[in-house]
Formats: C-alpha cells, sequence, structure tokens
C-alpha cells in the first residue's frame, strides 16, 4: 500500500461520507423499515467523534451496496490526502470552456502527452518563440546600424 492508513482520520471520513450519502436520501443501512433505518442512522451521528464506534456500526449496519463505494471514496480520499501534502503533488485545477478543453484534449492524444504535458509544452514552445523573436529583432537592428 503506497498511502498510510490513519485510523481516526479515516473513520471521520467514513463518517462525512455516510452522513452526506443518507442527506443526499439514499438508504446506507442494511434495513428497509423506515424507522429502525432512522433510529440506527441517529445512532451514527451521535458517534461523530468515536472511531471505534464508526468501525462498529459500518460492520454491523453499513448497506452492501455502499461497502465498494465507501471503500473506493476513503481510498481516493486518502491519496489526496497524503498527494495535498506536498507542492509537487498536489492537485491544481482550472476552469476551461469545453471547446477550449477538446481542442487541447486531441492535441494531447496527438503528441501521446498528457494534459499537463501538453499545456507545458505549448507554453515553452511560446517563450522559445518569444525569445527567438527579440533575438531576431535585435539582429536586425544591429545589421540596420552597420548598414548606417
Amino acid at each position: 500500500m503506497k498511502y498510510q492508513k490513519l485510523e481516526n482520520q479515516e473513520a471521520h471520513w467514513k463518517w462525512l461520507y455516510l452522513i452526506k450519502k443518507h442527506r443526499e436520501g439514499e438508504n446506507i443501512t442494511t434495513y428497509e423499515e423506515k424507522s429502525l433505518r432512522e433510529d440506527k442512522v441517529q445512532q451514527l451521528i451521535t458517534y461523530q467523534n468515536k472511531p471505534q464506534q464508526i468501525e462498529e456500526w459500518i460492520r454491523h449496519h453499513l448497506s452492501p451496496q455502499l461497502v465498494i463505494k465507501l471503500d473506493q471514496a476513503i481510498r481516493a480520499r486518502r491519496k489526496r490526502f497524503f498527494n495535498g501534502e506536498k507542492q509537487s503533488t498536489k492537485k491544481k485545477s482550472i476552469d476551461l470552456e469545453y471547446a477550449v478543453w477538446l481542442r487541447l484534449s486531441r492535441y494531447s492524444r496527438k503528441m501521446k502527452m498528457t494534459l499537463s504535458e501538453t499545456i507545458t509544452y505549448m507554453i515553452d514552445e511560446r517563450e522559445s518563440k518569444a525569445q527567438f523573436e527579440s533575438q531576431m529583432s535585435a539582429m536586425k537592428a544591429g545589421l540596420k546600424d552597420l548598414l548606417k
């Protein structure tokens, strides 16, 4: 495993995930009866800062449909958490219009690069072009001075 598991942190993330799913109207328990379901959710809400009880609740009452989804969500959260610690691995996001993203995506596939690599390549190309243009201007000015 690449990322360290932090039991208390992950129990809190699980609690947040389950409460969010409940608020969205999803049944997070194995029970169909509404009163029993609400009772178990209220029990989970009281366990907010109790990692052992959260894990115990998950073992006994979590809906089977959410088991894999919960594991995937926690794995993704763990990855983002540890990657966010270092500047080099922290993800940044930018908003692009769809047409711009589509052109960039096509160009990236053509160049066999990631979107980030393609953007870096394009910036480097533009900077080298600007540097070349400034050198050419300086050479032209030097030639004009010589010819006077």
